[in-house]
Parts: C-alpha cells; structure tokens; sequence
C-alpha cells in the first residue's frame, strides 16, 4: 500500500511515495558541501571552433544569475552564452558552459567568490542539453530520526530495486524551493490571464525569502502600483527588476514582459505547469494501481538509444504488440512515457488516456491553450517523459547522517529520490533567499 506524501508534495502533484517503509526524517543542505552534483556528457572533442567550452565548479550559485554576472564582467550579451541544464543554488556543482566568440584570455577578468572556471577547449557548436547524459549525486542526509538507519534504508533500497526505480517525478527544484510559483505563472500564462501571471511573478510573497523582499512584494501585490514598486524592489531582484522597468515603459503589455528574461528563464514557466500536470497525471496512474514499469493498451512508449530513453521513437500499445514491448520494457529498451502536455501533444488511449483527460478536465485547459496566443514565443508544443526513474544509490552512514552516491539521466531529480527515504521532511534544511521563482 502507497503511503500518502507530504503536505508540499502533494501541492506539487507528488500524490505518493513509491515504497511503504517508513522514513528515517533528516536534513538535506546542512551545507553546500552536502549537495554535490557533477554532470555526466557522452564524448566530444573540443578542437576548435568560435565557441569556448568551459567547466565551471560553482557554490551557492545559480547558473542564471552566475551567467548574467560573467557576462556583466566580460561586457558581452547573455545570449552568447549557452548551456544543458539548471542545477541546485544550495550545492556545489560542476557544470559545462559554451560562450561564443571569446578568448581565453578574457576569461581572467573574472574574479568571482565560489567560482572555479577550467577551460576544456573549442568548439564548433555550443553546449546543449542534447550533450547531457545525467548528473552525478553525493548527497549527505544528516540528523536521522529513525532507530535504526542502515536497516530501514535498506529495506527502502529493496523496494526501490524490486520496482525498478522510483517515480520520475518533477522534484520540488523545477517549482521554486522557497517559492514555488513558478508552474502559477505558468498557467496563468496558459489560461491568457497575462496580468495575473506578472503578478505571480512578481508580488506573491512567500516565508522563506528576507524581511525587505517580502515587505517590497507585499506592497505590490496589494497596490498593483508598478511604478511605486520599482523604487522599492531589492536590486538583487534582477529579474523582478526588469520587468517592472519594461511594464513602467509598456503599460498593460503584461504578457510581452516576459520577454526581457532570458530565453531559458522565460520558458521555465509554462514548462514548469506541463511539469505540475505531469506529476498529477503520473500520481492518477499509481492511484489507479497501474504500472509504470509495465504497458497496457493504448499507453504510448519510448524505445533506447544507448540505454537512455529516446522521445522520437515512440509507440502506442495495442493488443498486438502489447506482449512484445512488455518484454523490451523488462530488457531496458523501451520506456513507458507520460505526456507533457502541450499542442502538438497526442494523449494516449485505454486508461492511461482516461487519466489524461480527467486531469485536462479538472484543470479546464485544453492542449491548444499551450500555444500561449497572446505571446506565441512562451507557448510549448509538449513532448513525453519516461514515468520510471532507474537508480541503484550506494549508501555509507556516520553516526545519525547518510551518503548517498548516485547517477540519474538528464532531467531526473534527486530529490525524488532522497524522498523515499527521508518521508515526510524531504525540504528540511536551511533557508536562503532565492533571486527569483526559477531559482
């Protein structure tokens, strides 16, 4: 029997845990040290090229502020530079950076507290996700509640193990840890309500984040004087900062604010809702007690390449060839998907296309409303995701904490993982103020 998830998860559309042991409690992000992510990229030879392919190994910092500073500092645009994934403020992580048209030389400009950079080489073209494999965890849990760890995690990893993985949930990471709005934003953008969703944005204040930033937002989300709350918005508030600046020369152009944040930044929200919608979706489908490591008719799945799930080779279920993707399942070349709902997207049939439609219907949008008519450029054509998460933790104690050594593929979050163990205080750690919802 699934155990219900916390009060936070459940808002987020995590309905359940995949295992039955109880939790051990504990605390995650203690530290930064605690949280230490590396990114893993299939081969490539930088040998030249107009871009400059660096790896930087950062602390406390998010990759869309430490972006926004290095190209402050060497005086170029933003968009010069690119890279495959979002990871963790609170941590350290290495992560790969491609930047156009600059020397190596100019990058000893750069003088940044909790930054180291190292130079890989150059390149034809520039870092994208398309690169990433996954990510490599070691994830400290420390202050343990329960009596006995090592056999309660145990009993945990077994469960995991006999499943195959864990549900590949949207960690709370995609939603904003201290301020999780981003998927409001999002469909508020997908409903046409622009001028709510800068509102979201901007003004819903939330416990976690410092006394002046939540006084600021306070004030604008009950006077909607956006002139008024530019003078008084932190200038950390970069994001927030701009928009206001854009809305003040734009009056009532809400939806095309969005668009004075960077490319990545701006399409975080409608994706972070397609992600909302599907844990919801994925949690119908445990509720309903059907498989995820399994097909059923009319379900839609992806075939591998190279182990990995592989989203442009997809096929539906049907009564014919039901027992022979059953079997590739079980050998790791196909996946059971669950749709990211956006235009294009083809919902599936049987009773996994029952679940997508009873979500549609209780959120009352429609596929087409991803097209975001009044400013096309935030809309989503949609796309599927593997519902199961392969992931075999290798775990050490020292007195009341845990380590936790893992791989998990691109887009996956760990988070997901460490909630299986911990039940009920995954988000137990420190608080710091994130820049913004996307954080």
């Amino acid at each position: 029997m699934m155990i219900p998830a916390s009060e936070m998860d459940r808002s987020l559309g995590m309905e359940y845990y995949i295992t039955d042991a109880p939790g051990c409690g504990g605390k995650i992000k203690s530290c930064a040290g605690d949280f230490i992510v590396s990114e893993l990229f299939s081969e490539r030879a930088y040998e030249g090229g107009r871009y400059l392919i660096v790896e930087v190994e950062k602390t406390n910092w998010d990759a869309h502020r430490l972006i926004r500073e290095m190209a402050r500092i060497l005086r170029i645009s933003q968009k010069r530079f690119s890279w495959a994934g979002t990871k963790d403020k609170k941590a350290v992580t290495s992560q790969r950076i491609s930047i156009m048209n600059l020397e190596e030389e100019e990058l000893s400009r750069i003088s940044l507290p909790d930054l180291k950079i190292r130079v890989l080489g150059r390149s034809n073209r520039g870092v994208g996700l398309g690169d990433l494999l996954g990510n490599r965890f070691s994830i400290t849990i420390r202050d343990l509640s329960c009596p006995e760890p090592a056999a309660q995690f145990a009993a945990i990893t077994r469960q995991i193990e006999s499943y195959g993985g864990i549900p590949n949930y949207f960690g709370v990471q995609r939603f904003g840890e201290v301020r999780p709005v981003t998927h409001r934003v999002g469909e508020a953008l997908v409903r046409g309500q622009y001028e709510d969703a800068v509102f979201i944005y901007l003004a819903q204040p939330f416990p976690g984040e410092l006394p002046e930033t939540i006084i600021a937002r306070q004030a604008l989300w009950t006077s909607r004087n956006i002139p008024e709350a530019l003078k008084h918005f932190p200038e950390r508030l970069s994001f927030e900062t701009a928009m206001l600046n854009y809305l003040v020369e734009h009056p009532g152009d809400y939806a095309h604010s969005f668009m004075v944040l960077s490319p990545n930044l701006r399409r975080l929200f409608v994706h972070a809702y397609q992600s909302y919608l599907f844990n919801k979706i994925l949690s119908l489908r445990l509720g309903a007690g059907m498989p995820l490591n399994r097909a059923e008719v009319g379900d839609v799945v992806c075939f591998a390449r190279d182990g990995l799930p592989d989203m442009g080779r997809l096929q539906k279920a049907n009564p014919e060839n039901l027992s022979a993707i059953n079997r590739l399942i079980e050998r790791g070349r196909s996946f059971l998907t669950l749709p990211l709902i956006g235009f294009d997207t083809e919902l599936a049939g049987g009773r996994e296309g029952e679940i997508e439609r009873a979500v549609l219907a209780e959120e009352a949008v429609s596929e087409e409303d991803f097209r975001v008519a009044g400013c096309p450029d935030l809309g989503s054509r949609g796309t599927r995701r593997a519902a199961l998460c392969p992931v075999k933790p290798e775990i050490t104690f020292s007195g009341r904490g845990a380590n936790l050594q893992f791989s998990l593929p691109k887009g996956s979050y760990a988070t997901v993982l460490l909630r299986e163990y911990i039940k009920g205080n995954e988000y137990s750690h420190d608080s710091v103020e994130r820049v913004s919802a996307e954080e």
